[in-house]
């Protein structure tokens, strides 16, 4: 099947159309002397634009006014640039004014170039599997062109990709930063190779590939050219950098802030009128006059429905049903009793689980058939529907048969809102948001419209596009059948046909069906039971540690204004610069991308080893971020029907195959903070139960030694020694016994910072040493620990070849820039490389740890202890005071049992009154 491509993103490079509308068009103006000429051209393109790529999102990028971080690098920089005549310079504002009325996002970014904003969300795109579109006339750009970037000049209707660019430069996309550096440019006063022209410069790198390569061999090239080649040696690398674009601009938004707006008509006609643009003038009030007669005509959802339990044709391919009366849902209930698999979906009230209440069912068992069963529209004029009560009892044998297999996307969603109508969803036998995650991880979010767009090239319709939004939005039971039923019909139906793609892929890729079939689609019902548990939590014991935080709080505010000797708000960026960098001169460790002394955490850390104002701030952040996050907000989730909290647990956002958690996310609870600790206590055991928490001791450690089967840490972990003292008496050269504290925090930090990649420079700076002595510190390590480099090494060759990395189990995790033209990109790659295996076989270990306890509760001690919580490498269960016996030298069996490496897995628990005592 011939997939279609998700609409690409399209960036407009503003002002490079600016310049080159101002050139190319007659010189326009008002009958006021306005100039109008740029105006009309740059608007003409966009304008155009929309209409050649309808359906995708559109971003106008300007350059700002004054330097860049080019001029910092490069005093000379654009020096040869003639000032912007006037004419033009006043036409810049009407532009951006006419931009914003059409609803588009516009960006000005000070400090960079609109390239390198452009270079930035091309990347975020592209990252995320979304094409890219780059409208410009800058042949700098060329650099950016990929599988997934195109460039298109609107002025000269021109595309280019990467035939394009080989047929126009004669040289690669990858190649164009080097093309670009020796050939030069006198415009903006790129110094590049003297006399190297295009020619040149093409026969260079198509014989020696890169600019380095051009270096290397500037020996061999004779004549002048030659000599020119190796005067500029020198400069050549900083010809290199002006000449790149960045794409890894620290942008205070993503693609997803930059969401298009309606369309400003008053807005848009005050402005055309004012600079005399007749026919736009004609264009959009004819649109005005015929806008009442087109709600209903063109509101683009499908045809209304016909009679009920008739077809609800959106189109030729689908046959949607909506069933409405008794006959019609016994027809498909015979039919779903038969099937071998059926799609099924909720349709309810709420996203929160705990109180969704749902409104209809769907169901598909065939590709383009499927039926919607409304029971809760109760909007004024809804027409008639079969009773909740009687739809739901006529269901209930069907999905409580845990023979019946059922197929749907994100079916623990589902599991929970059924259970608040007493019904407990068995037969959960396949998921496609999970079949989409283990396939790949990080290929497209797992939403059905994401995958809809990715693995079925369609288009499916939103739900803001039926409900509306923000404040606006209505609850399914308000949406009027017409548009509801195709609508969940269609959820079905797409779910059904996402499956007969990615289940095969599964399949047919490494091991994966068996991370699928074995790990996470068992872990759904696993995860739905604890959900619906949740976890008691003391309101009082929370309200009084907030209390004592603002108390806190207010102290260290009151500190920081004597240590600065004025008042001023703590959480300001800009108050901040001017109190630490113009008021007490503190050096400056790192800027902004628009030149500003920087404030972010890290410059704070660094700062408050010598100075005693970023310590107060820091503190106070940290203070205050708990507050918000935990102490106010905790109490505010309890439930009111269960008086417990319910989070809930996500099983496709990590890349690595890591539960995360969300309203609370428990894993962001801080663990080595008296305050974190704090926070622990707040969650608390009913009575007569303790809480038990179960803890894997340095597990993605023990990992690591059985991955790089080094024999020095294996023999470590199987005498049961301490790790960390271990490693402190090899990387020190002292015996076990004379190893001191700070040695084994340091040999912690060592231990734990390689195998996450940690440099010398990250490590001195954690280990507060010098950079060479950290480095020695690695070499030690690695001397006595052979096994573990030749691993590293590896592993990040293996990622190279393959573009992935493998768990124990065989899940996978791929690494789109792992071998990108970008050095910091790559580097990051590499170390996510080194990481990921232990990290997620850590997780798929945890998980098989579930599956196994949550069997053995279920089956000998469901009155006695159940799981209800998970976070990082523990398990959190209440016990009944009287079993604790029974359950916790069989939790530590199970959890020990659940993998086999070459090193003992270690299990830690621990009990008590609240999760702080038990851990």
């Amino acid at each position: 099947m011939t997939q279609k491509k998700t609409p690409p993103v399209v960036l407009v490079d503003g002002s490079s159309y600016l310049f080159r509308a101002y050139h190319a068009l007659p010189p326009l103006m008002t009958s006021n002397n306005q100039p109008t000429g740029a105006i009309k051209g740059v608007i003409s393109m966009i304008r155009k634009l929309e209409q050649d790529f309808p359906g995708s999102k559109m971003v106008v990028v300007f350059d700002a006014k004054g330097k860049t971080f080019r001029h910092d690098i490069y005093e000379d920089y654009k020096a040869n640039r003639p000032p912007m005549p006037e004419d033009l310079g006043v036409q810049i504002q009407p532009i951006h004014e006419i931009v914003r009325a059409m609803g588009l996002p516009l960006l000005i970014e000070e400090g960079v170039e609109a390239d390198d904003v452009i270079g930035t969300l091309a990347h975020e795109a592209t990252s995320k599997g979304i094409d890219v579109v780059i409208s410009t006339g800058d042949k700098d750009m060329a650099q950016l062109v990929s599988d997934h970037v195109t460039l298109i000049n609107t002025m000269t209707d021109t595309r280019m990709d990467r035939e394009g660019v080989v047929e126009k430069f004669g040289v690669e996309p990858e190649q164009i930063i080097d093309y670009l550096a020796l050939v030069g440019d006198k415009v903006d006063n790129i110094p590049g190779v003297n006399k190297c022209g295009p020619k040149t410069a093409v026969k260079w790198l198509q014989t020696w590939r890169s600019l380095d390569g051009v270096i290397d061999h500037a020996d061999e090239i004779k004549g002048k050219i030659g000599e020119y080649l190796r005067e500029a040696r020198e400069t050549l690398p900083l010809s290199y950098e002006l000449a790149t674009i960045r794409t890894d601009v620290e942008l205070d938004f993503g693609l997803g802030d930059l969401q298009l707006r309606e369309q400003n008509d008053d807005e848009l006609l005050q402005l055309f009128r004012e600079y005399e643009f007749r026919s736009w003038i004609n264009e959009l009030e004819s649109s005005s006059e015929q806008g009442d007669n087109k709600g209903r005509e063109s509101g683009g959802n499908p045809d209304p429905i016909q009679n009920p339990g008739q077809p609800l044709k959106t189109s030729p391919e689908k046959n949607y049903s909506l069933v409405t009366d008794e006959a019609s849902l016994n027809r498909w209930l015979e039919r779903l009793k038969k099937a071998s698999l059926f799609a099924f979906d909720t349709e309810t009230t709420s996203l929160r689980y705990m109180d969704a209440q749902v409104v209809g069912v769907s169901f598909a068992i065939e590709p383009g058939e499927a039926a919607y069963v409304p029971f809760g529209h109760d909007y004024l004029g809804a027409p008639e529907q079969l009773g909740r009560d009687y739809v739901l009892a006529q269901l209930k044998p069907l999905l409580e048969n845990p023979k019946q297999p059922k197929l749907g996307q994100n079916l623990k969603y589902d599991k929970n809102v059924l259970a608040n109508h007493h019904i407990d969803l068995q037969g959960i036998a396949e998921d496609t948001m999970l079949e989409s995650y283990v396939l790949n991880s990080v290929a497209t979010r797992h939403n059905m419209d994401a995958l809809a767009l990715e693995y079925l090239g369609e288009h499916t319709t939103s739900f803001e596009s039926i409900a509306g939004k923000n404040a606006k939005q209505l609850t399914f039971n308000q949406i009027d059948l017409e548009q509801a039923g195709p609508y969940a019909a269609e959820d079905a139906d797409i779910t059904l046909r996402l499956h007969q793609v990615l289940r095969p892929r599964l399949a047919e890729t490494g091991r994966l069906r068996d991370v699928y079939e074995k790990i996470d689609l068992p872990l759904v019902p696993v995860l739905s039971r604890m959900e619906q548990r949740g976890a008691m939590i003391s309101a009082s014991t929370l309200r009084q540690h907030s209390h004592e935080l603002a108390e806190r709080m207010a102290e260290l505010e009151k500190e920081a204004h004597e240590e600065a000797g004025e008042a001023f708000n703590l959480g300001s960026p800009k108050q901040l610069q001017v109190i630490f960098y113009e008021k007490m001169k503190l050096p400056v460790v790192k800027k902004t991308p628009k030149g500003a002394p920087s404030t972010a955490e890290p410059v704070l850390q660094e700062l408050a080893h010598d100075h005693r104002l970023p310590h107060l701030i820091l503190e106070h952040r940290s203070l205050s971020k708990l507050k918000s996050t935990y102490t106010d907000t905790l109490p505010e989730l309890i439930h009111h029907r269960t008086g417990r909290i319910h989070t809930s647990y996500h099983q496709a956002v990590t890349a690595t195959g890591r539960l995360s958690s969300s309203e609370p996310n428990l894993q962001n609870i801080p663990v080595r903070s008296e305050q974190g600790r704090r926070i622990r206590q707040a969650f608390v055991a009913p009575r007569g139960y303790k809480l038990v928490a179960a803890d894997y001791s340095q597990i993605e450690l023990r990992i690591m030694a059985h991955l790089s089967g080094d024999k020095g840490l294996l023999t470590a972990f199987e005498n049961g020694e301490d790790i960390h003292k271990a490693t402190a008496a090899e990387v020190f050269g002292i015996s076990p016994g004379d190893v001191s504290a700070d040695q084994r925090r340091s040999a912690k930090a060592i231990n734990f910072g390689l195998i996450y990649g940690m440099s010398a420079f990250g490590l001195s700076r954690q280990l507060d040493v010098g950079r060479n002595q950290a480095q020695a510190y690695i070499d030690r390590y690695f001397e006595r620990y052979p096994g573990v480099l030749r691993y590293m090494d590896n592993i990040r060759k293996q990622a190279h070849d393959d573009g992935y990395v493998e768990t124990l189990f065989g899940r996978r995790l791929y690494l789109p820039e792992i071998n990108a033209r970008n050095k910091q990109f790559q580097q990051a790659a590499e170390r996510t490389a080194i990481n990921a295996p232990m990290q997620g076989s850590a997780a798929d270990i945890i998980k098989l740890a579930m599956l196994s306890v949550e069997d053995w509760l279920l089956h000998d001690h469901a009155d006695e202890a159940r799981m209800i919580m998970q976070v990082h490498d523990e398990l959190i269960l209440e016990v009944k005071e009287s079993a604790l016996a029974a359950i916790c030298p069989g939790l530590e069996s199970r959890m020990s049992a659940a993998a086999s490496l070459d090193v003992p897995l270690l299990v830690e628990t621990g009990v008590g009154d609240n999760w702080d005592q038990a851990h």
